[in-house]
Parts: C-alpha cells; sequence; structure tokens
C-alpha cells in the first residue's frame, strides 16, 4: 500500500508542475503583439476619425465662406459710394485681382441697417493669406468714416491664394471674357468670379456669382462701353 501510494503521488505531482520559463516567454510576446496589434488598429481608427472631422470642419467654412460671398455679391446695388476725381465718374463698383468694392445691404445679424460698402480684400500674414472683408455705412455717394471702425473681419485663413475676376458684355452683346480688372465703375459687372487655393489641400469649387443688378457693358480690352 505504501508503495502505490507513492507512485500515485509521484504521477499527480507531474501533472500539476507549472509552465516552463520558455511557455511563460511565449505566452507574453504572444500577448505584447497582441496589445501592440491593437493600439496600432486604435490609433488608426482614432486617425481616421480626426481627419473626417477636419475634413468636415473644413467643408463647412467653405460652405459657409462662399455662401457668405454669394449672398452679398447677389444683392449688390447700383449705389455710388465716391466719385472719381479724375473722370468725375460715381464709382458703383471697383474689380481688382484681390479687392472688390461695392455697395449692398448689410444683413441684420451684423447689427447695421441701410446700405454699406463692402470691402473684399487679401491681406498677408506671413506666408498666409487671409480673405477679409469690411463694413462702411454709405450716405449720400460718400463712404461715412466712423469714428471707431471695426477692423476687417477675415472669412478665410490659411490660404495660399485668392483672385478676383469679372466678366460683362461687349459691343456686340456678347459676354466677355474673364476680366483681371473691372473697369466700368459706374457699372455693375454681370458676374464674379473668386477663385480660393488654401495652403493645404484641394481648391475650393470656385464662387461664381451672377449680379441680378449687373448690367456693365465692356469690350474685350476691359473698357467701359457707352
Amino acid at each position: 500500500m505504501r508503495r502505490g501510494t507513492r507512485v500515485g503521488a509521484s504521477v499527480a505531482g507531474s501533472r500539476q508542475r507549472g509552465f516552463t520559463l520558455i511557455e511563460i516567454l511565449l505566452a507574453t510576446v504572444l500577448l505584447a503583439m497582441g496589445l501592440a496589434l491593437g493600439f496600432a488598429t486604435l490609433r488608426s481608427a482614432t486617425a481616421t476619425v480626426e481627419r473626417a472631422e477636419a475634413l468636415a470642419r473644413d467643408s463647412e467654412r467653405v460652405r459657409m465662406a462662399s455662401g457668405f460671398l454669394r449672398g452679398r455679391l447677389q444683392g449688390a446695388l447700383p449705389i455710388a459710394f465716391e466719385t472719381d476725381t479724375r473722370t468725375g465718374v460715381p464709382q458703383r463698383f471697383v474689380g481688382e485681382p484681390e479687392r472688390m468694392r461695392f455697395v449692398a445691404e448689410l444683413p441684420a445679424y451684423l447689427g447695421r441697417g441701410g446700405p454699406a460698402l463692402h470691402d473684399l480684400q487679401i491681406l498677408r500674414d506671413g506666408r498666409d493669406v487671409v480673405l477679409a472683408v469690411s463694413f462702411s455705412s454709405v450716405v449720400g455717394g460718400t463712404v461715412f468714416e466712423e469714428s471707431q471702425a471695426r477692423p476687417p473681419e477675415p472669412l478665410a485663413s490659411a490660404l495660399a491664394a485668392v483672385h478676383f475676376s469679372y466678366r460683362g458684355i461687349d459691343a456686340t452683346g456678347a459676354p466677355t471674357g474673364w476680366l483681371e480688372r473691372w473697369e466700368g465703375g459706374d457699372e455693375l459687372p454681370l458676374q464674379v468670379r473668386i477663385e480660393v487655393q488654401p495652403r493645404q489641400g484641394a481648391p475650393w469649387p470656385p464662387v461664381l456669382v451672377a449680379l441680378p443688378q449687373g448690367s456693365g457693358r465692356m469690350n474685350m480690352a476691359g473698357e467701359v462701353v457707352p
């Protein structure tokens, strides 16, 4: 009996022995690999979500800025805001490659009423380009200078370039090509195009606006047609 008991205890002890060092190391390596794979998957998913959110924010900013520009230009009025001292011609729309001035009613949410000069211009801050707008009240065909004028309000920043161009009607009644400058200050152009290139990412879809009160007649050289 004693001998059989010793044999049985020996067999049971051999069955209850622990893991070897090699088995522990192998399990640890497998666990570490699993954790590394899990963290890598989590980081990739997080980066994807962040990129999607950034793209959504950028798209929303583009949509809002484009909508604001479109609405302001569609509301442009043939109201003079100054007079050309050389020619005596009242200026109702002045367009340059990087600056645009016209009169439109201010929206109610800006807290001002009546027609106002909209001055769209390109500002540069180091290597960044900023598309900004400022407003000034127009009274009796002249700009009313406020004692505490607001600084230009940025519409979009971190840009590489912004370009304005204009289109009118030539002497034959056909649309002109896109003009770098709108020289017919007493006439509103028929169309305005705004092209924006961000510093990173794809260009904005061009903002192409038809001015309901535009009646500008220009020749192919950009000169006013009587």
